[in-house]
């Protein structure tokens, strides 16, 4: 059967000058109550660049990083490096500021040292960073400082945002550094992430604890343990999580119908996927479809 999402294939999103013939290597983004962009909506994507942003009020905003769900919460920093997979699931408006910059814009910086910082080196996989109230005053000078600087090229503009951003990811670094401490990634973490890559991987085919755990070579009764206790959520729930983010993606990127996404994602009967779908979000496929579209068009 041919997969209905294969036309979805997770595009590479470059860092765009905002303007014609502006810097293509880094760029400040402020949201003040905008809604994500609706073509980003539920589409797993990379991107080829670093993205370091400061929320402020998130009103329960949702994404993923590397297929791992996450609530954004106000007054933290969160932080994605280049090629890892990032899904927006959430439709809250946002305030907030990012600063996204390339590998190539670290490496024009006098200071070479900057790639090897903590922060951009996360050896820990973390992807953010709590603020306490001094934290927060001292970030956001900094990104005032930046956001003055990058609306006002000249000739000393990229020297002055390289020091600027240098300042901001040492600053960062020292609470990464607070924050994750160095430790070895312990068999339970890798269990959990094995788990995970291959719910992803397999999420369509395989619907049951037990045949992630035949995979894995582990019991059933062992696997649900160890995901329940280092991820806080049964087994069971991370395999719903990723079916239902998929469905919502093709109802709100494709017109296929419910049976036909169904199929797709696996489930034996339509009615058996609707009142999955129902019982994870509170809507049927089709109230989701007609919500979600007339928000945004």
């Amino acid at each position: 059967m041919q997969i209905l999402s294969d036309a979805l294939q997770v595009p590479v999103y470059d860092l765009e000058a905002e303007e014609p013939g502006g810097n293509k290597h880094f760029r400040v983004y402020n949201f003040e109550g905008n809604p994500p962009h609706h073509a980003d909506l539920l589409i797993p994507h990379r991107k080829d660049h670093y993205l370091f942003v400061l929320i402020r009020q998130a009103g329960g905003t949702r994404q993923w990083l590397d297929m791992a769900p996450f609530t954004l919460q106000d007054n933290m920093v969160y932080f994605s490096a280049p090629n890892q997979i990032i899904v927006k699931e959430g439709f809250a408006k946002l305030w907030a500021t990012g600063i996204a910059f390339t590998d190539e814009f670290l490496s024009l910086q006098e200071s070479a040292s900057l790639s090897k910082l903590p922060v951009i080196r996360n050896p820990q996989g973390g992807h953010k960073l709590a603020l306490t109230e001094s934290d927060r005053q001292f970030v956001e000078d900094l990104l005032a400082k930046i956001n003055v600087e990058y609306r006002n090229p000249g000739e000393w503009q990229q020297r002055m945002l390289g020091a600027y951003l240098s300042v901001l990811l040492t600053y960062l670094s020292r609470l990464y550094v607070e924050q994750y401490k160095e430790k070895e990634i312990s068999a339970d973490k890798m269990l959990l992430k094995s788990f995970l890559s291959k719910v992803n991987e397999c999420f369509r085919e395989l619907h049951e604890v037990g045949e992630y755990a035949s995979l894995l070579h582990i019991s059933a009764g062992h696997l649900s343990e160890e995901v329940k206790m280092q991820s806080g959520k049964p087994a069971i729930k991370h395999i719903h999580e990723r079916l239902t983010l998929e469905a919502r993606r093709l109802l709100f990127h494709t017109n296929y119908s419910s049976k036909e996404i169904a199929f797709d994602l696996g489930f034996a009967e339509a009615s058996y996927f609707n009142r999955f779908f129902k019982r994870e979000t509170g809507q049927t496929p089709a109230e989701f479809r007609a919500s979600i579209r007339e928000m945004y068009h």
